[in-house]
């Protein structure tokens, strides 16, 4: 049987189009394309991912809602910022832990924009009391830590980044061997996709690897704050 592909070039062009057209009364005239192109294709996405992700971990969760689920919405939150316009130029979805968005846990990320699509998984810019329990399991577990990172199948296809303090954090010799991941203030790993990748059939099974290749790291990240993996 031959799989077909979720995403198809329409989604990029769309995104692309609204890069450049990013204003409420375009995107209401152009509404149906992002939902048959963009959102329903993502949601389709989350749906088929989710039996797959629970043999990654049973705690983790895909939600196809469109809204409140797994799926970011395309509206920005233009409160704070000096950029107004309206809408992302991206589309991005975040499978989190099933004790819910409020509690800073790993989650695995997926980012589909043109010239700029990724997955990626761990954690980003927890508080201070979660950041402090990641810290102390590296320091109690250093071996495990440095073997995970070191594993050739992730190293190969993942690259482990995150804001950086400059000096030591509070407590923490500054000579320690795991000073440099101890001095991060997010934890996350990432590889990056190209449009022939994203729009092909096999893409679901390439995330999916993916996602089950950074296991031992974010199960990790998972246990360190206390939570099931």
């Amino acid at each position: 049987m031959t799989k077909t592909a979720h995403f198809t070039r329409s989604l990029f062009e769309f995104l692309a189009e609204l890069g450049i057209n990013n204003d409420r009364e375009w995107f209401k005239a152009n509404r149906d394309r992002y939902i048959a192109d963009v959102r329903d294709p993502m949601l389709a996405f989350v749906s088929d991912f989710a039996e797959r992700l629970h043999t990654i971990s049973p705690h983790y969760v895909a939600d196809p809602r469109p809204v409140g689920g797994s799926m970011f919405r395309i509206n920005r939150d233009i409160r704070f910022s000096k950029d107004k316009s309206p809408y992302k130029t991206n589309v991005g979805v975040h499978f989190r832990h099933e004790v819910g968005k409020e509690v800073h846990g790993p989650g695995f990320y997926m980012h589909l924009e043109p010239g700029g699509s990724f997955a990626g998984v761990g954690i980003w810019q927890p508080d201070s009391e979660t950041l402090g329990k990641i810290r102390g399991a590296m320091v109690a577990n250093p071996v495990k830590w440095e073997r995970l990172l070191a594993d050739k199948g992730f190293s190969a296809q993942f690259e482990v980044g995150g804001d950086s303090l400059k000096r030591a954090p509070k407590g923490y010799d500054p000579d320690h061997p795991l000073i440099e991941h101890l001095k991060r203030k997010s934890h996350i790993a990432s590889t990056s996709y190209t449009e022939d990748e994203a729009c092909a059939p096999d893409f679901i099974d390439v995330f999916t690897e993916g996602c089950r290749t950074t296991g031992p790291f974010t199960e990790f990240l998972t246990t360190a704050v206390g939570l099931p993996w």
